[in-house]
């Protein structure tokens, strides 16, 4: 079956990286898998097991989603579109006497910022019901997710993603892997939830606080966050700084104080 553009599709194929990440996740009996976009199954056949809990997938495509069980008897295949799933009913640790699941899939590159930040959001909410996510993300993408304050690559999205989980880099996966063969590098990541996922600031404080910092990343934050109009002298975070060298701890505190003068001014109206 050939690959559809519309849906982003690489069909991966290299037997040396499908047994690389199953290897990575080294599956037990009794744990349930989530598998976003199976395709053909290719994944699929390196990690399914009758001895899991449970096997549950997700498929876009409708001539492929009907192909899956025939070839893998007891997995749970919805055809549907992963960016509109409800992971509080799909992802409920309940279901098995509280095992959380793991995730993989290998994320089309259209959708792999916004479905990160939904599932970013559902560990918040429900931080027990992940065990861990194993992801194929374009190279740049995975760079981003695992970068360092004072690397180009830090930004946004690596302190809206590590502020709640932890990111590890695995291993790259050339184009040749894929039929058809993508333009970009491919790379492997882990994300595991973090023992403590509470965020002491409310997301969208912390988050206004990352896109006027990284929208201005050449700016120091003093000039970057001036609309926001911060009381530098009450916040422990040298305002000379830009965001790239900006600590995940120091945009917490920096969105602390934005929240504290917000509270501060509604009370005196």
């Amino acid at each position: 079956m050939r690959p559809r553009k519309r849906f982003g599709q690489h069909f991966l194929h290299d037997s040396r990286i499908l047994q690389g990440i199953a290897s990575a996740m080294a599956l037990q009996p009794g744990q349930q898998v989530f598998e976003i976009g199976p395709g053909q199954g290719a994944l699929t056949e390196y990690l399914f097991d009758q001895r899991l809990d449970r096997y549950l997938a997700v498929e876009i495509d409708r001539d492929l989603a009907p192909l899956l069980p025939p070839k893998f008897p007891g997995i749970e295949v919805l055809e549907q579109d992963i960016l509109r799933a409800d992971f509080a009913t799909l992802l409920n640790a309940s279901d098995s006497g509280g095992c959380g699941w793991r995730v993989v899939g290998n994320l089309p590159y259209n959708i792999s910022s916004p479905l990160l930040m939904q599932l970013v959001d559902f560990v918040l909410d429900r931080p027990a019901n992940i065990v861990d996510m194993h992801f194929m993300l374009q190279k740049e993408m995975a760079e981003r997710l695992s970068a360092v304050p004072g690397s180009k690559a830090w930004g946004r999205l690596s302190v809206m993603t590590q502020v709640t989980l932890n990111v590890q880099y695995l291993f790259d996966v050339p184009p040749e892997s894929f039929r058809p063969p993508p333009k970009v590098d491919s790379s492997i990541i882990r994300l595991t939830p973090k023992q403590d996922t509470t965020l002491p600031v409310a997301r969208k404080s912390l988050d206004q606080v990352l896109r006027l910092a990284f929208a201005g990343r050449r700016k120091r934050l003093s000039n970057a966050l001036k609309t926001l109009n911060l009381d530098w002298q009450s916040v422990a975070v040298d305002s000379g700084l830009r965001a790239d060298d900006v600590t995940i701890e120091n945009f917490l505190m920096i969105a602390g104080q934005v929240e504290s003068q917000q509270d501060k001014s509604s009370s005196q109206q």
